[in-house]
């Protein structure tokens, strides 16, 4: 895939999610494949030819490091700053708002500053190291929610001790 048409696949994958997330959505984890936009953008990343830089070998293992690991705090933090909970009826919802927007909007910034830095050490990383991020971001983003509206789901309807 040309470096264009991964920047196409990686902006459309983060607004759809996005969306979704700024909008009330039911969490349920039967049946849905909540990792399977990550899986794809992984897979989509690791067949790229120049994952990493050839001339800077090492330089390039800790950038593409540092990248992944700024992905999965994103996703955490995303994931905890989404507001989760129960209707009536015991279904568990979960919308992101305003500190869900500006934890993202810290990783992108984080992933700028990055590609800065690989840019000023003369390392190439591609957009395949921004693909791998995005999912390490929205694979946790997905598991820690749902982690966590599985443990409300526990919890709801039992009475109260007192």
């Amino acid at each position: 895939m040309s470096g264009l048409l991964n920047i196409v696949v990686i902006i459309a994958a983060v607004v759809w999610v996005f969306v979704r997330q700024c909008t009330a959505q039911r969490v349920t984890s039967e049946g849905k494949k909540w990792w399977l936009i990550p899986v794809v953008l992984t897979v989509l990343a690791v067949r790229q030819p120049g994952l990493l830089d050839p001339g800077h070998q090492t330089a390039s293992v800790v950038l593409l490091g540092a990248e992944i690991l700024i992905g999965l705090a994103c996703g955490v933090g995303w994931a905890w700053t989404t507001r989760i909970w129960t209707d009536v009826d015991g279904v568990v919802w979960s919308k992101g708002g305003w500190a869900a927007a500006g934890v993202w909007l810290c990783g992108m910034a984080l992933r700028l500053g990055l590609m800065g830095i690989a840019a000023a050490m003369g390392v190439h990383q591609g957009s395949a190291a921004t693909m791998l991020s995005v999912a390490a971001m929205l694979l946790t983003r997905a598991g820690v929610t749902t982690w966590r509206a599985q443990a409300l789901q526990q919890t709801y309807r039992v009475p109260v001790a007192g």
